[in-house]
């Protein structure tokens, strides 16, 4: 064998060995990647019941129920980006921080019949932070302008969602 065909066959080895170390690396990364997504996305575009993903935005005020189950704290509560509001299903214990009306992000899994089931949940850490993911939402769907001041308090989310009645209809039309 000649030289450069020696050399020309050492490279595409070394090229082939880089090449399949990439592809393992990312296989490996891909596996272990959790993608954040609002309840309005997770709603529009389900992923796959085993793949875990971070949902993130404001506890719906009113929505948290804490039960006991075999010396376990179960919490139920429901997490809206203004939008739409997922149910969520938590054993543990909540962080001390955790409050409805503020933002959390909530790490597990969307069940078949839709609910969501946490195995980890964040909470804030003051009244000014808000997840980047949260806020970033927020803005692309036009529930907050951060040049407008802060985000609005998730009980406002509601009025934001909720179709208005009829009855409020007409009383506008009619002034009274």
């Amino acid at each position: 064998m000649k030289r450069k065909t020696r050399r020309l066959w050492i490279v595409i080895a070394c090229v082939a060995c880089i090449g399949s170390a990439a592809g393992l690396t990312l296989r490996a990364f891909s596996s272990n990647i959790v993608f954040f997504m609002a309840p309005s996305q997770l709603k529009a575009h389900p992923p796959a019941a085993d793949r875990t993903v971070r949902l993130g935005g404001m506890v719906v005020a009113g929505s948290l129920h804490r039960e006991t189950h075999n010396g376990e704290p179960v919490n139920a509560f429901q997490i809206t980006d203004g939008q739409a509001a997922i149910e969520v299903h938590f054993t543990g214990i909540l962080p001390d921080l955790f409050r409805e009306g503020q933002s959390v992000v909530a790490l597990g899994s969307l069940q078949r019949d839709g609910d969501f089931t946490a195995s980890e949940v964040l909470a804030k850490h003051d009244e000014t932070y808000m997840p980047k993911e949260v806020a970033d939402e927020l803005k692309r769907t036009g529930k907050w302008d951060p040049r407008f001041g802060k985000a609005p308090d998730a009980s406002s989310w509601d009025t934001m969602t909720a179709k208005k009645p009829a009855s409020d209809t007409q009383s506008l039309k009619t002034g009274g």
